[in-house]
């Protein structure tokens, strides 16, 4: 059965796309891209390569961080006037470190129904390939880069689950520098990159030790870092 016929219920899609590895996108979600009306791309130069991949030609437009707030209006109309929508962000699932939560609550609000579809996302296959309790855990995302970045750490230091980090490679050594001043040098991190991709790593130690490695090997790509709770005393 094609999926095109559950459909009719639903005015917005929020579709996760791969993280590095095209394989990784569903058949759903490109069944749903096929049949939407319009796609809603973060970037759709990036975007563009991969709708080409899967042969979806739907038209696009951009929703991004810095528009977003405008451009929710003008989609919560398209909305009413029955168009039938997908956000998709560059990489990962829309909403997780990108836009979608403000558009999902305005669509919920004007009593449009939702369907946010399963797919990638960085933090999972991180958490899970570290080692560490991944019962519960703490997903901080990007932390501020300025105001309120040093109070934002020090707040986590007596948290015992595991906490997960989303960083960029010209901010890592500052981060990985400042969680040893916070939880100290011995507290034991996993810090993967470029996962799904042909570069994917993941170095796992304490603080200092990853941190020495990366003041040795540049780092390059994007970064996940999973520190482990503060042990119970």
């Amino acid at each position: 059965m094609a999926f095109y016929k559950m459909l009719d219920n639903t005015a917005l899609f929020l579709v996760p796309t791969p993280i590095g590895n095209l394989a990784d996108m569903s058949f759903r979600a490109i069944e749903v891209l096929k049949t939407v009306d319009l796609i809603l791309a973060e970037d759709t130069r990036t975007s563009g390569f991969l709708l080409k991949h899967y042969e979806i030609h739907t038209p696009m437009k951009s929703f991004h961080a810095h528009n977003e707030h405008q451009q929710t209006g003008v989609v919560i109309k398209k909305l009413e006037e029955g168009i039938k929508i997908a956000l998709i962000s560059d990489a990962g699932s829309p909403g997780i470190s990108d836009p979608g939560y403000l558009l999902a609550k305005s669509a919920l609000d004007a009593q449009f129904q939702i369907e946010a579809l399963p797919g990638p996302t960085a933090l999972i296959p991180a958490i899970i390939k570290s080692g560490f309790p991944n019962n519960r855990f703490v997903f901080e995302g990007f932390l501020p880069q300025k105001k309120g970045r040093t109070s934002r750490i020090n707040s986590l230091k007596n948290e015992e689950r595991t906490l997960i980090f989303y960083e960029s490679p010209h901010r890592i050594l500052k981060t990985l520098m400042q969680f040893e001043g916070a939880f100290g040098e011995d507290r034991k991190v996993s810090v993967s990159r470029e996962l799904s991709k042909k570069f994917e790593q993941t170095i796992n130690g304490s603080l200092s030790s990853v941190r020495a490695h990366f003041e040795s090997h540049k780092p390059k790509g994007e970064f996940v870092i999973v520190l482990s709770g503060n042990a119970i005393k």
